[in-house]
């Protein structure tokens, strides 16, 4: 090896000891690691559950989760000051923004929400949802809780 070829590396194999020894920067939280939870009925109608819960750290505002809704279940209705998006995974879906109509949403589906839509969003009355859910935190807050969406709001199919 060339005296320069081997100048480089050895700087290279120096930096790469110095990064090691540095606070780590990226972190992986192994799938499995945090328990799946219930959605709480004072903001969900059915059944739930919550997995994989994240959250920005420091200057970070980003936080999120996995959620699944069984047939027929959905948030109640809400807003975020930052907005939403969801990204559906699995099943069949709903959205509908407050005064509009419901909308249906799909596996590969990308959904923006604005900041301060009022809002709702959950499973298919026959078929489970599953969508990933992105907000960011303002001022600590990520999400307004309102009433329940009724029956009559909710479609039949």
């Amino acid at each position: 090896m060339n005296p320069i070829a081997a100048s480089a590396l050895t700087l290279s194999l120096l930096a790469g000891e110095v990064q090691a020894n540095e606070t780590p920067r990226v972190s992986v939280t192994p799938n499995g690691s945090q328990p799946s939870a219930q959605g709480p009925a004072d903001w969900f109608t059915g059944t739930v559950r919550v997995d994989a819960p994240f959250k920005g750290t420091g200057q970070a505002r980003v936080s999120g989760a996995t959620v699944t809704f069984e047939p027929g279940a959905r948030t109640a209705w809400h807003t975020h000051p930052l907005g939403q998006t969801l990204i559906v995974t699995a099943g069949a879906g709903l959205v509908q923004e407050w005064g509009q109509p419901v909308r249906r949403i799909g596996p590969g589906d990308t959904v923006w929400i604005a900041p301060g839509a009022k809002h709702w969003h959950g499973a298919a009355p026959t078929t489970a949802m599953t969508h990933i859910a992105i907000a960011e935190v303002l001022d600590g807050e990520v999400v307004e809780w309102m009433e329940q969406v009724g029956a009559e709001q909710y479609p039949e199919e």
